[in-house]
């Protein structure tokens, strides 16, 4: 008896200790819990360690975190009676947890089925333009209407963000065309604009392109007339300046000038082309003036006259100096012979003096490598006797 009660007793302590761990409950940081004994809410339990009476106690986990819910893709009308596809995301996070577990079955599908319908009205009322270009108000209006309808839930609506915007098959096509023709009239309407620059710019380079060329025409024609006129007046002052010399000069002209002037006048007949050349009857005349004028005579000097020559040139040793005879030319000779053997001996000498010399040389070394060889042979039989 005894050792039956042990066991029941033990595990009666077991069975205790079970259903004591049993009302152990652990909430993360991140949640809170809702305790509810026997069909009626007693209290919130906080992150940490808490106990809750077991069997008979039921705690609801409630998540505080932000949650990310998506809202399905839906096609909506617009205002301009545009199929368009709109999905967007909206960013809740549970600020009361009662409320949220007891004045609504379930926030998330509440928030997401809210969203959807406040979405389709929103953009029912708007242009597809308006949408494509403003969803920032759209996010900010469905934000607000958003957060106003969950607050009785006890759900914060944080952001509302519309994802994406497709307008429907016909529509998009009809987007790409009028797209097309608007960069079309764009690209139209700049390249007649830089027809038009281009037009105007060459009108106006080929204006000053004219005026230039007339302004260079006229200055170069006032140039060239200035340049003949200026031209003509030296051509007439040189005239008038060689006449005044000629007329200057002829007046002390006499018959050596004149000789002297038909005889250059026949220089240049001779270096004409001509091959024949017909002189005057007074060409003997003016020979007869020029041969008086240069002093000739018509009378034949004797043959065999002399002449001082040295009166005129100079002594010939004066000119060609001392000239050796052949004993001279011999004696320098052997002279020169002479310095060529000796300078042959010396080098001979000087020779064999150097070649002794390094022969010295060379057994002074070979003695002294072999005392050198002795000493280091002598050295080890001294060792052992120390």
């Amino acid at each position: 008896m005894a050792v039956v009660d042990f066991g029941l007793g033990l595990i009666i302590t077991i069975a205790l200790i079970l259903i004591f761990i049993s009302g152990v409950t652990i909430i993360q940081p991140y949640e809170q819990g809702l305790w509810i004994v026997l069909g009626r809410y007693r209290r919130r339990l906080n992150p940490g360690f808490n106990w809750v009476y077991p069997l008979i106690s039921e705690v609801i986990r409630m998540d505080l975190r932000t949650q990310v819910l998506d809202v399905p893709r839906q096609e909506v009308i617009t205002k301009d009676n545009s199929p368009t596809n709109v999905d967007a995301i909206v960013y809740v996070r549970v600020i009361d947890p009662e409320k949220a577990y007891f004045e609504v079955v379930n926030y998330h599908v509440a928030t997401i089925s809210l969203s959807q319908t406040t979405l389709r009205s929103v953009v029912g009322d708007m242009e597809l333009d308006e949408i494509l270009y403003n969803r920032d108000f759209i996010n900010t209006k469905l934000r607000d209407i958003l957060d106003e309808a969950t607050d009785a839930w006890g759900v914060k609506v944080e952001a509302v963000e519309i994802r994406e915007v497709d307008p429907v098959g016909t529509v998009k096509e009809a987007m790409e065309e009028q797209t097309s023709a608007e960069r079309k009239r764009r690209a139209a309407i700049l390249l007649a604009d830089g027809q038009k620059k281009a037009a105007i710019l060459e009108a106006e380079g080929s204006k000053q392109a004219r005026i230039l060329n007339a302004e260079g025409m006229r200055q170069s024609q006032i140039l060239e007339a200035e340049g003949e006129r200026v031209s003509k007046i030296l051509i007439a002052q040189g005239e008038s300046q060689g006449l005044r010399i000629l007329s200057v000069g002829a007046v002390p002209l006499d018959k050596k000038a004149i000789s002297v002037l038909s005889m250059d006048m026949m220089k240049k007949m001779a270096e004409g082309q001509a091959t024949k050349i017909i002189f005057p009857m007074e060409i003997s005349k003016m020979l007869n003036q020029v041969g008086q004028y240069l002093g000739a005579s018509t009378e034949v000097p004797e043959v065999g006259e002399t002449l001082d020559v040295e009166k005129i040139v100079g002594k010939a040793e004066d000119i060609l100096g001392n000239i050796p005879r052949p004993e001279e030319l011999r004696r320098e000779v052997e002279k020169i012979e002479k310095a060529l053997v000796k300078e042959t001996e010396e080098t001979i000498r000087t020779g064999e003096a150097l070649k002794e010399k390094a022969s010295s040389s060379d057994k002074s070394d070979i003695h002294i490598f072999k005392t050198e060889e002795e000493e280091s042979s002598a050295e080890p039989e001294g060792n052992p006797k120390e």
